[in-house]
């Protein structure tokens, strides 16, 4: 006989059979609460009910000794039966109401006191009963009393029976329904008792449970998985030499032998990779040094070459174009030769110029600067520069102020300090150009102030903004023409100071943004 040895459960298998039991459990729990609940609810229903009926039966009270004493009345002063209808009339309706209510009270709870059991379904019945004697009788008295009769005698017989039955049964009837709700709320506090019983009994079981499912199948797996996870911890330090036990059938078992599976082809691959790694190294620091001085000759040699011909470009174009242009218009006959032929002198001497400023520059980079001092008048070298940046201004769409400025001569190199200025100019065109305004002013003493109403320049920048390559938040960039950093190198070399205020004050900046101001003080030829 071959006996069959059945597979070992997996571990989802058991994790659900787990989870499973805890499921019916907190199932079982709910529809017992649910149900508890459910009767406590019908029992406070039917304790209300009988503190209802209770109220009625203070109010019926009131009601009869009111209709008694009416109708005594009636009878003592000898009232014909129309009037005695008609003073009993108001309170035997209400009776009757009262009544009413009652009989429909007692009824919903005979029918709702099924689940009561049989002796409550009867003691409410009988109550019903005994309110429909307590009518009966009222009935019966109201009769005689609105009857044909004149008889004293008679009537006040009529009044003495109703008035020595009714009190008996109606305090009958109350002293049933306090019974009738003494016994609710003793249910109830019974029902209380045993639903806490019932929920100690079950939460003790689910804590069993619990405890169960994770000492006997979720703590052993959780050690399981913190082996798994220090030997995954092993391998990310390049430590192989792992072996975990896979004599488990279950998911776990199975990563494990996957995992050591896998530190073992991971070992044969660090060893190749080890000897790879180390020819690699001998070939990069070869390789290295002659590429970072190679890397470094390209990258100067192409940031010069870029920004040599970016400067070309942009400085000769715009000469070049008019010239171009007054040509063709003297090519073609044009009325005003003469004109053309001065236009096309100023722009070619403008052009020479800025090669002259090309060569000037080159020849800066290099170290080879040379100034050449003379007395400049300042105001007349400002007009130069605006003569050559008007073009400039106004498709920057900017105002320029420059009021008439005092006779000032200073010393400097001419063809430096207007280079200066126009890049000064320049300058507020490119960062400035959102304020639209520009203001150019020549002090007594030899300072000219170039003033914008720009963004201005942030104070961590301000500090910078003459050094070599800067660039900050303001934007003072180096560009061709004169960076800040060679036009501070060629004030002072002259002997003068260049400074920086951001932002203005209110009364001297013009218009709402903070403003820039640069200011160029030079030595007076005098001096």
């Amino acid at each position: 006989m071959v006996t069959r040895v059945l597979p070992p459960l997996s571990l989802k298998a058991r994790l659900g059979l787990a989870a499973g039991l805890l499921t019916l459990t907190t199932l079982l729990t709910a529809a017992m609460v649910v149900l508890g609940m459910a009767q406590v609810s019908d029992r406070l229903d039917s304790a209300l009910a009988a503190e209802r009926r209770l109220e009625e039966y203070a109010a019926l009270s009131t009601q009869v000794s009111t209709f008694i004493v009416v109708a005594a009345e009636v009878i003592q002063r000898g009232q014909p039966p129309e009037i005695r209808a008609e003073r009993t009339d108001t309170i035997a309706r209400t009776l009757r109401q009262t009544f009413a209510r009652l009989r429909a009270g007692l009824d919903a709870e005979v029918a709702s006191a099924e689940s009561l059991g049989l002796d409550a379904q009867t003691r409410r019945a009988t109550l019903s009963l005994s309110i429909a004697r307590m009518e009966a009788r009222f009935a019966q008295a109201h009769d005689g009393l609105v009857s044909e009769t004149s008889d004293r005698d008679r009537l006040r017989a009529y009044l003495d029976t109703f008035a020595s039955g009714f009190e008996p049964l109606l305090a009958e009837a109350v002293n049933e329904e306090k019974r009738l709700r003494r016994e609710i709320l003793t249910g109830i506090d019974r029902l209380r008792q045993r639903l806490t019983t019932a929920a100690l009994i079950m939460g003790l079981a689910a804590l069993l449970l619990c405890a169960g499912v994770y000492f006997g199948l979720v703590g052993p797996q959780f050690r399981r998985l913190d082996a798994l996870r220090a030997a995954a911890q092993r391998i990310r330090g390049e430590d192989f030499a792992i072996r975990l036990p896979d004599d488990r059938r279950d998911e776990i078992g199975q990563l494990y032998a996957e995992t050591n599976r896998m530190a073992e082809a991971l070992a044969t691959r660090a060893e190749t990779v080890a000897q790879d790694r180390a020819r690699l190294n001998q070939i990069i620091e070869e390789r290295t040094e002659a590429l970072r001085a190679a890397n470094t000759r390209l990258e100067r040699t192409d940031e010069d070459r870029r920004r040599f011909f970016a400067d070309i470009s942009h400085e000769l174009r715009t000469p070049l174009t008019v010239i171009l242009m007054e040509a063709q218009l003297g090519r073609q006959g044009a009325p005003d030769p003469q004109s053309a032929f001065a236009t096309i002198e100023t722009r070619a001497t403008r052009l020479n110029r800025r090669i002259d400023d090309l060569l000037r520059i080159a020849r800066s980079e290099t170290g080879q600067l040379g100034l050449d001092t003379a007395p400049v008048d300042l105001g007349a070298l400002l007009q130069d520069a605006i003569a050559e940046t008007a073009a400039e201004l106004s498709n920057a769409g900017m105002t320029l102020d420059a009021p008439e400025s005092p006779e000032v001569t200073v010393l400097g190199d001419r063809n430096w300090l207007r280079q200066v200025i126009v890049g000064l100019i320049r300058n507020a065109i490119r960062h400035a150009r959102s304020g639209a305004a520009l203001r150019l002013e020549i002090a007594p003493d030899g300072t000219l102030d170039v003033i914008d109403n720009g963004p201005g320049i942030a104070p961590q920048d301000q500090a910078r903004i003459f050094d070599r390559f800067a660039q900050g938040a303001g934007g003072t960039a180096q560009g061709f023409g004169l960076g800040l950093a060679l036009a501070r190198w060629v004030v002072e070399q002259q002997g003068g100071t260049i400074a920086v205020t951001s932002p203005l004050p209110r009364e001297t900046a013009l218009g709402d943004a903070p403003g820039t101001k640069i200011s160029v003080r030079l030595p007076p030829a005098s001096a």
